[in-house]
């Protein structure tokens, strides 16, 4: 593809989409996301999907610019971009495997729960940053999330935004497998192969049918980006985005009487 900021490659039967973004963790900002829509979109002949992270990390979800002087206009790209991103994943014919490099934060732990399956490294983390950055994590994680691994623990990692290690992620039910760093390509491989010897129609049936709490909760999707977007530039988020680029532990306003 013309921009590197995602790699598209075929692997044996499967298609690899690589976030090519290491200096900021492979966050995607709206035209990323767009082009691993786009990639997902031209895929649809492969056998499986997998979508990994440039060497450093998997994603660290939306690319924060300066949160402290907010652009309304480029907030609500990067929100409808994540949701049309995780909505590609969700509706792609082919089951798209998450194979989790590295650290998975935010709207980047959002991808994992979107993604069909998912293989970590023993080095990879997982978690929310929301409510500590300014943000909520709408899209998957406070409502799909509870599905996966249970409510009370879907809103821990929601809620307090705690960071999870890939043996606590498999003991929730967040993914399939771990493996050592070093053999997560060849695990992935392992399941597209299993993968390839079954029935494309019958998965893809089987996928689309178990969608059905994903279809469900997604006007909970627009109704908490439709919540995000009027916060834009509210203290609570000057204050988050601040706190995190300047690395100290944020200040935020009194609840509200």
């Amino acid at each position: 593809m013309g921009d590197d900021a995602v790699v598209v490659a075929q692997r044996g039967e499967a298609t690899w989409i690589t976030l090519n973004r290491p200096e900021r963790r492979n966050a995607y900002d709206p035209a990323m996301a767009e082009a691993v829509v786009a990639a997902l979109d031209s895929s649809t002949r492969s056998r499986a999907v997998v979508i990994t992270g440039a060497p450093g990390a998997f994603c660290a979800g939306g690319a924060l610019e300066d949160l402290s002087a907010p652009d309304v206009t480029a907030m609500r790209g990067l929100y409808r971009g994540s949701l049309r991103l995780f909505d590609a994943v969700r509706t792609h014919p082919r089951p798209v495997i998450a194979a989790v490099n590295g650290a998975a934060a935010g709207g980047g732990n959002e991808l994992v729960v979107a993604c069909d399956l998912a293989i970590a490294a023993e080095s990879a983390t997982f978690g929310q940053t929301g409510p500590r950055v300014g943000s909520a994590p709408v899209t998957g994680a406070t409502n799909v999330l509870g599905v996966q691994i249970g409510e009370k623990r879907a809103k821990e990692m929601a809620l307090l935004c705690r960071r999870y290690s890939a043996a606590q992620a498999l003991e929730l039910g967040l993914v399939n497998a771990v493996v050592p760093d070093d053999e997560l390509v060849a695990a992935v491989d392992a399941l597209v192969d299993e993968l390839a010897a079954l029935s494309p129609r019958y998965l893809e049936i089987a996928k689309i049918s178990s969608n059905i709490w994903w279809n469900a909760a997604r006007d909970s999707f627009t109704n908490g980006l439709g919540m995000l977007v009027q916060a834009i530039g509210s203290p609570d988020m000057v204050e988050g985005a601040g706190a995190f680029l300047e690395k100290r532990r944020p200040r935020f306003p009194d609840p509200d009487a």
